[in-house]
């Protein structure tokens, strides 16, 4: 093992964000558990550590949801250490409603440039759409994980979003016309095919590693083999997307968007041979779940060479002890980051730190 590079939280100051009117938590050590009864605000504050990496929620909620009640405008400091150099990050929500964002007070021109900065992993109850929900749901999983180890994948993916609602919108136009720019349309295949084949090289090139650490993940914590395989589907791994645009077009016309493409890009999940999220059980969710999210944080540190921030929230609610202990094994043993533990039983926390960590921090609310 290793120990990579790490940016520590020292400090974080918030201002009108959700439950919080102005608070200030100040962080000791690199293992912190935040508990407090149930609405208290401690997914808030994980929430707000989360913002400060990816300048958004993790929750996908607008901006303006994440003001106070009844205030405009929000605020979130965020104070970091590495290599005893202190730098700070802070994102301004402004009553208007815009957004600026600044590292070491030079505000970003484009949000997406701060990506990838602060790496930082989330584990959260509401993981279980990775599993349970649409592909879309595993395409976020694909795009958050390489957006914060390669920079120009952002800005593909950003570009490729934005040719792809101008060819559904001019198919669109089409329909109602009863016309179609053939000219328009074969610029933007073009702009669809440059940045699609780049960001389907993207992800298969990460995937064929990921997908094996996280089966690797699953079998150490449920302390079995299930037999779980994950496969990634794509329809470019078939055919050129040059090739599927030309034969979808008949099809796309009536559907009015476009049906082929990365954007349809899924994870295949079984466990023996079956769909995981009809047959797995709740503990197997959850270790596979877990699995994926280690693997994360793993594959960053080893690409980026910075170990990430580890965000867990609620977690010793949703696992049974032996899960519990595996999980915390790694944490002390593998996991040379900052990690942030929210539960609702103190002593519960400090005892389980307590057995596994030498140093920890505890901050009540």
């Amino acid at each position: 093992m290793y120990f990579a590079l790490m940016f520590l939280l020292k400090q974080l100051n918030l201002v009108q964000f959700r439950n919080y009117i102005q608070k200030q938590f100040v962080f000791k050590d690199r293992i912190v558990g935040i508990v407090g009864p149930n609405g208290t605000g401690k997914t808030n504050v994980l929430d707000a550590i989360y913002y400060l990496s990816f300048t958004k929620s993790y929750f996908n909620r607008p901006d303006a949801q994440n003001v106070h009640h009844a205030y405009q405008g929000l605020r979130i400091d965020g104070v970091y250490e590495s290599n005893k150099v202190l730098s700070n990050i802070t994102c301004v929500i402004r009553e208007n409603l815009k957004k600026e964002f600044s590292f070491d007070n030079e505000i970003y021109n484009k949000l997406s440039l701060h990506i990838g900065k602060i790496p930082c992993v989330m584990i959260a109850p509401d993981d279980v759409q990775i599993i349970t929900g649409t592909s879309e749901e595993r395409r976020k999983l694909m795009d958050s994980l390489l957006s914060q180890i390669y920079p120009d994948y952002l800005k593909y993916l950003i570009a490729y979003n934005k040719v792809l609602q101008q060819r559904n919108s001019l198919l669109k136009l089409a329909a109602e016309s009863g016309s179609l720019d053939s000219i328009l349309l074969e610029t933007l295949n073009e702009q669809l095919v440059k940045n699609g084949e780049i960001i389907f090289e993207y992800r298969q090139d990460l995937l064929k590693k990921y997908l094996l650490n996280i089966i690797s993940k699953y079998t150490h914590i449920a302390g079995q083999n299930d037999q779980i395989q994950i496969a990634y589907q794509s329809q470019l791994l078939g055919q050129n997307l040059d090739k599927l645009l030309e034969q979808s077009l008949s099809k796309d016309k009536i559907l009015q968007r476009t049906s082929v493409g990365i954007h349809k890009d899924d994870l295949i999940i079984t466990i023996q041979g079956q769909p995981f999220k009809q047959e797995a059980s709740q503990g197997q969710r959850k270790s596979l779940l877990f699995a994926i999210r280690l693997a994360e944080w793993e594959f960053i540190k080893e690409i980026k060479g910075l170990s990430p921030i580890l965000l867990m929230d609620d977690i010793f609610e949703k696992l049974d002890e032996r899960r519990m202990i595996q999980l915390l094994e790694w944490v002390s043993k593998y996991n040379d980051g900052q990690v942030f533990i929210t539960d609702t039983h103190q002593q519960r926390v400090s005892e389980l730190l307590g057995t596994h960590l030498k140093s920890f921090q505890v901050i009540e609310l």
